[in-house]
């Protein structure tokens, strides 16, 4: 009650930080005069004199003002845009470095302008992330045409251009791009092997489109670089027949009388499936059953450790994931579908062996499996950038998440105009068949008087299903889903045309208007085609203008965008970016669900209440029903789903925040090797911390040196150094142990510089820098993998009263130390065993390559003699993979030549 009094007495804080700005935004209108009066020369010469002033010590904040009134115009005289008030106060909590909620249609494309050229000014570069190529080319031309009005330079990062496109791209002043290609560009950067190479610079302001869709949802996934590993896939052929010869069981729960009432779990068939935590396990029957069929006695014998994680991601696959819902087959290949976005992720694959399995399934080639080489997860790329803002018409119901994770605030900024659209109750039914049915009256009933109706599924099989029902009702429509991407922007700017149908999945069309009456743009570049010119586009536009005007008309007399929704989202944000399609600009529109008992998520979540209720009320199948307990119901059940989500992300960040750190330190230390930066004194470093710990461990301080181990010494010496050492006479003089390393030091340092006198200089520092980044990323390859098999197990630390979280970082950091070790090791090894090769050796390996090749080819052309049939003569012993190196590294034949 208290606080309520305080709201209504002082205003929320979000009140009192609009209240602040509006008294900035009456500045910028007070120059509106004055900036409109100069040319465009004397407009576009601002930038300049912008960043003299920055240079003399001006700050952004100090040119905010000006810099705004300055793009305001630019906007209104290119764009024929001119920025309202609201937008003003949008750029403002950008250029802060906070979040602006902005309803579905008031401009969040425009207003990233104003913050993006503002902080443009110090040349530093600023990144506009958005969910889809097609929206970064469309705003880097549409809105770049400001910024290169005043002067500034705009860069497009899409998927497919080189590398020398993308680092031309990152050196603009302003960059537009997607979160996937500014993700995988930091990585892809991270393993190169020339600073030169690298595409991006430091990271300094982004502002974040859609940044609910890209910070909350798509955080769960992270960015991985993956190669092919040499796992075989035979093994997921054979697993994926055993999956359908087992049966789903269920868990039966009944209180045990003699046990004062406690409850027991029965478990019934060979598997179990749990929903909501989105998990399959097999039962003890069903392990007997497996082992049956496999023909093993014992499924968890270690030796089968590998047999039964492949099991395991069979059953997931069969069970859990469903074609067009999770993912699609297309040209005899498994895409990922995204759960939140219902559009295709081309070249993502599930990790662990879990997307192979699905192929299995499905009967396409099943591709290699593939070995980490370098992730990061969306949460930990963005909290790089110096300042991060975002923009989104739904941000304030996850505003605990984005300040916790991102220390991100978000603010809600007002409408232009007042919110005209009815939200109407939700609706339902006990059975899906009859929500169907009462969907498609409505749309049919809508679609008669000529009300435009955007429909939302949950799933790419509902919206054909629904578009299967329409066919049949003679009612032309749209499907935008996953199948369809191609042709989003396009499909959904025409949602709003007179008596247009348009079914999409979930939140496709993201980042485009629909426009009431049609788009006379969209209209134009449609009927024109990709190669017409502009004064062809121009004319068409004004006759496509005057039509859409003409049918807005109607389209509002019959009562605006109709926002059809046929299920509810685990997530009430995405419901409401849903509904906010709809009363877009003060326009007319409505909202309604259709839900049943049967949909997913009042199934697994909140049906029970619910069911209860309708029984008690004794409705029948065909009938809704509207109640508060049912409303209530359904809300609770998206807190839950989005608590457990939360969850999850924040359980990645915490794991990831630790793999964070020592990807800090390796990447860094990358840098310092390609920069050059005393590479020599590196190597010295080394070296003194190897002979320091070889000292250590077999001369100990508190061991007699007579009990000193110092053939060990001698020979870990040579395995390291390639020399044995000159050591002391011990019987006749004393030696400490911090002596003996100062004399063996010494002599490493005196074998390096005759190495130096052997290579050259330049050549053998070349060399150290290319040894040290091959170990380097080859050992930090082999790390990713160990971290991602301790995550595997790392949870059942728990059933041993232990923290796992805390396991994992002190084993995680044991892990890291020694991977430190064995790089120091190898590269001090491969340094003092590699040998320098003369020309003429390369050219009598070169010509007895041809002649090898050649003999071969006379042997294939043989007429009388299948090329199958011949054998393979092997002149010298073949080498195990587990083999010593004959090189002498002392390495194994795999970890050295045989690589």
């Amino acid at each position: 009650m208290i606080r309520s009094l305080s709201r209504k007495l002082f205003g929320t804080k979000n009140d009192r930080e609009i209240k602040k700005m509006r008294a900035t935004v009456a500045r910028i209108n007070a120059l509106e005069e004055e900036t409109a009066a100069l040319d465009d020369a004397a407009l576009q010469h601002r930038t300049v004199e912008f960043r003299q002033r920055l240079a003399q010590g001006e700050s952004l904040n100090d040119l905010l003002v000006e810099a705004f009134a300055v793009v305001r115009e630019a906007a209104r005289r290119v764009l024929g845009m001119r920025h309202f008030d609201v937008q003003l106060i949008g750029g403002m909590v950008l250029h802060a470095g906070k979040i602006a909620e902005m309803k579905t249609g008031e401009g969040k494309t425009l207003v990233a302008t104003l913050a993006s050229y503002l902080n443009a000014l110090p040349a530093r570069g600023v990144h506009v992330v958005t969910v889809n190529d097609y929206l970064a080319r469309r705003d880097s031309e549409w809105m770049g045409r400001v910024h290169r009005f005043l002067g500034l330079t705009v860069g497009c990062v899409v998927h497919g251009i080189s590398d020398a496109e993308r680092k031309a791209a990152y050196r603009c002043d302003i960059t537009y791009g997607t979160n996937n290609e500014f993700g995988f560009d930091y990585l892809r950067d991270n393993m190169k092997f020339d600073l030169a190479d690298y595409v991006q610079r430091p990271l300094a302001y982004a502002i974040v489109d859609e940044v609910d869709s890209i910070l909350i949802d798509e955080a769960r996934t992270p960015l991985i670089i993956s190669g092919p590993s040499e796992a075989s896939s035979d093994l997921y052929y054979r697993v994926n027949t055993v999956i359908p010869r087992l049966t789903r069981g269920q868990v039966i729960e009944h209180r045990d009388a003699g046990k004062l009432g406690q409850t027991l779990r029965e478990f019934t068939g060979d598997y179990t499936i749990d929903e909501k935590a989105k998990s399959a396990t097999l039962t003890e029957a069903g392990v007997a059953r497996v082992e049956q069929i496999l023909g093993i006695e014992n499924l968890y014998d270690p030796r089968h450790i590998e047999l039964l994680h492949h099991v395991n991601q069979a059953l997931k696959a069969h069970t859990l994931f469903r074609n067009e819902v999770d993912y699609v087959v297309k040209d005899g290949e498994v895409i990922i579908v995204d759960e939140f976005t219902g559009r295709l992720m081309p070249g993502r694959r599930w990790s662990d062996g879990l997307h192979q399995a699905v192929e299995a399934k499905e009967g396409v080639k099943i591709e290699s499996e593939n070995q980490t080489l370098a992730t990061i997860t969306f949460q930990n790329y963005f909290r790089m950038y110096d300042k991060l803002a975002g923009m989104t018409g739904t941000a304030d119901t996850e505003a605990q998440e984005f300040a916790e994770i991102y220390k991100l605030d978000v603010v809600v900024i007002p409408t232009n105009r007042p919110n005209q659209r009815h939200d109407l109750a939700d609706v339902i039914y006990k059975s899906e068949k009859e929500k169907f049915n009462a969907v498609i009256e409505d749309i049919v009933a809508c679609h008669h008087k000529g009300q435009p109706v955007l429909v939302g599924t949950i799933s790419i099989e509902n919206s054909e299903r629904l578009a299967e029902l329409l066919k049949k009702r003679g009612v032309r429509h749209n499907v935008l889903n996953a199948k369809h991407h191609e042709k989003e922007a396009e499909i959904v700017a025409q949602a709003g045309r007179l008596g247009a149908v348009t079914i999409a999945t979930n939140m496709a069309g993201r980042g485009t208007d629909i426009v009431l009456g049609g788009n006379p743009e969209m209209m134009a570049r449609a009927a024109a085609g990709a190669d017409a010119e502009p004064e062809q586009l121009a004319a068409l536009q004004a006759r496509f203008t005057s039509e859409c005007a003409a049918e807005k008309e109607q389209v509002l007399a019959a009562g605006g965008l109709y926002i059809l929704g046929t299920e509810r989202h685990e997530s009430r944000r995405i419901d409401n970016q849903l509904r906010g399609r709809a009363g877009r600009q003060g326009d007319p529109g409505c909202s309604r669900f259709y839900l049943s008992l049967e949909d997913n998520l009042l199934r697994i979540f909140g049906s029970h209440r619910v069911a209860f209720v309708m029984d008690k009320l004794k409705i029948p199948e065909n009938e809704p029903i509207e109640h508060g307990i049912i409303s209530r119901a359904i809300e609770n059940a998206q807190k839950k789903v989005e608590a457990h989500n939360f969850d999850i992300r924040k359980h990645l960040i915490e794991y990831d925040d630790v793999m964070n750190r020592q990807r800090e330190v390796i990447y860094g230390q990358r840098r310092e090797i390609l920069a050059g930066e005393d590479i020599r004194g590196t190597y010295r470093a080394i070296i003194e911390e190897m002979v320091e710990d070889i000292v250590a461990t077999f001369c100990p301080e508190k061991m007699a040196p007579a009990d000193w181990n110092i053939g060990g010494l001698s020979d870990d010496f040579l395995n390291q150094f390639a020399f044995r050492p000159e050591l002391p006479d011990f019987s006749q003089q004393r030696v400490i142990p911090a002596e003996l390393a100062g004399q063996l030091k010494e002599q490493v340092f005196a074998r390096l510089r005759q190495r130096e006198d052997e290579f050259g200089g330049e050549v053998l520092e070349h060399l150290m820098k290319v040894l040290l980044l091959q170990v380097l990323d080859n050992q930090w390859k082999d790390h990713l993998l160990s971290i991602d098999h301790l995550k595997e197990g790392i949870g059942l630390r728990g059933y041993a009263q232990k923290n796992p979280k805390e396991e994992y970082k002190r084993e995680a950091y044991n892990l890291f130390m020694q991977m430190m070790g064995r790089i120091r090791q190898e590269v001090l090894q491969k340094l003092f065993l590699i040998r320098l090769v003369q020309q003429r050796d390369v050219e009598q390996m070169e010509a007895q390559q041809q002649r090898q090749q050649q003999q071969q080819r006379l042997m294939t052309n043989r007429s009388d003699v299948p090329a199958q049939a011949q054998p393979t003569v092997r002149e010298e012993e073949k080498i195990g993979r587990n083999d010593p190196c004959p090189c002498g590294s002392g390495l194994k034949y795999k970890k050295c030549c045989g690589r």
